[in-house]
């Protein structure tokens, strides 16, 4: 009998081998323009992701030269806009705060890309719609479908369903991956990584 073990690790194999490439080459050049016209990063995610969208700030920031920005690093303006003006809203009016402008660039890390409909993650959904409102660009890094992310973005990347009980921790899993990969493309990387300097 395969243990889960091994069957998590072949998924994980499968799913690589399903990625598709051209999708995330198109992120990578898009971030590329996005810096190379003065535009600033907002990262956003929700749950998990919002740690994902935090540590990668400190990448684009550090490796990749972005001026680059996570709204739920300030823990208090997050919950004070969740208690006064509701979650629904706590990115977009962050965004508003930090005048959101064309040239600028969202780049969204969710499991679902955010659905309206289905009441799930809205407050990416609306950060999107300001985001095409103002001219601002949009990337992802999703799963399922990929949401409202994937029908608004300039370029996203989703992370292929290899198994319907393991959505989430795939998605999460390589959405790392994946971001770790354009932190360290030719078309964006700026700066050597610390351990990679040390001889």
């Amino acid at each position: 009998m395969t243990s889960f073990t091994q069957t998590f690790l072949d998924e994980s194999v499968e799913l690589i081998k399903k990625l598709d490439v051209a999708s995330v080459e198109a992120c990578a050049t898009g971030l590329a323009a996005v810096r190379a016209g003065g535009g600033r990063l907002f990262l956003l995610g929700v749950g998990g992701s919002a740690g994902h969208a935090s540590h990668a700030t400190n990448d684009f920031r550090k490796i990749c030269g972005f001026e680059a920005y996570c709204p739920t690093d300030n823990v208090s303006e997050l919950t004070a806009r969740v208690n006064d003006e509701g979650w629904d809203t706590t990115f977009a009016e962050w965004l508003k705060g930090s005048r959101l402008r064309k040239g600028d660039a969202l780049l969204i890390f969710s499991v679902g890309g955010g659905n309206r409909e289905k009441n799930v993650s809205v407050n990416l959904v609306r950060a999107i719609e300001l985001a095409k409102e103002v001219g601002a660009s949009v990337y992802g890094i999703v799963g399922r479908d990929g949401g409202f992310t994937k029908q608004s973005a300039d370029a996203c990347v989703i992370v292929p369903t290899v198994h319907p009980d393991r959505v989430t921790p795939h998605t999460e899993g390589f959405a790392a991956v994946i971001w770790h990969l354009l932190v360290s493309h030719p078309a964006l990387a700026q700066k050597q990584t610390k351990w990679e300097s040390v001889k």
